[in-house]
C-alpha cells in the first residue's frame, strides 16, 4: 500500500472507498499516536486525518440514506430504490 498520509491532495479523497480511506485514517492514527513524527508532518498528519474522517463519515451518510431509501414490496421484500438526490 503507498503511504498517501502526508502526499495525497484532498482532491483524491473522492477516488477513496470508504474501506480505503478508513484503512488510511486508520494508518494516520497510529502514526500520530507513536510521537515520533516532526512538528509540522504532524499537522499533516492531522489535517490530512480530519479530511479522511469527514470523507468516512460522507459515505456512511450517503450509505444510510440508500438504505432507507430502499422500497419494500408487498411481501415486504425489497422491490427497488427510490432515487437518491445527495445534492
Amino acid at each position: 500500500m503507498t503511504d498517501r498520509s502526508t502526499t495525497s491532495p484532498a482532491s483524491d479523497l473522492e477516488s477513496l472507498s470508504f474501506e480505503e480511506a478508513l484503512t488510511e485514517l486508520e494508518s494516520v492514527v497510529t502514526r500520530l499516536e507513536r510521537g515520533d513524527v516532526a512538528l509540522e508532518e504532524s499537522i499533516a498528519l492531522y489535517e490530512r486525518g480530519a479530511r479522511l474522517r469527514a470523507h468516512c463519515q460522507k459515505k456512511l451518510d450517503e450509505a444510510e440514506e440508500r438504505v432507507n431509501r430502499i422500497t419494500l414490496g408487498e411481501g415486504g421484500e425489497p422491490k427497488g430504490t427510490v432515487p437518491f438526490d445527495a445534492g
